[in-house]
């Protein structure tokens, strides 16, 4: 069974930089599709990174050029999304979530990690 584990939140200055981490249980290595997503409340939730089993990321619109998705080069089961400049509007709860490759749904997720941004 997959599990996921997110972390890294916090509260900033606007400006500031946060790195969220997503360590993953129970996968074969480089099956999963993996992604970040962010809701605020009141909003919507929304997908904000994803990288696929080739490593090729995409970005919202919103975070292209702050955030940045990886795979930890060490241990392999561990993503990553380094997030710079931040904003207030940035303020969310982050999840990390996974799917097989191919798949169109993400259908494990992480717990959720707070993350503040303060003007």
């Amino acid at each position: 069974q997959v599990h996921l584990v997110d972390s890294g939140g916090g509260s900033v200055q606007a400006g500031g930089s946060l790195r969220l981490s997503c360590a993953v249980f129970g996968y074969t290595y480089n099956s999963y599709e993996m992604a970040w997503f962010r809701q605020a409340p009141g909003k919507e939730r929304e997908g904000v990174a994803t990288i696929d089993t080739n490593g090729r990321a995409a970005y919202a619109d919103s975070v292209k050029g702050r955030f940045t998705i990886s795979q930890d080069n060490v241990k392999n089961t561990l993503y990553l999304l380094q997030m710079n400049s931040l904003k207030p509007e940035d303020t969310a709860m982050y999840y990390c979530a996974a799917r097989p490759a191919g798949w169109e749904e993400y259908n494990y997720w992480g717990q959720g990690t707070q993350v503040t941004v303060s003007s």
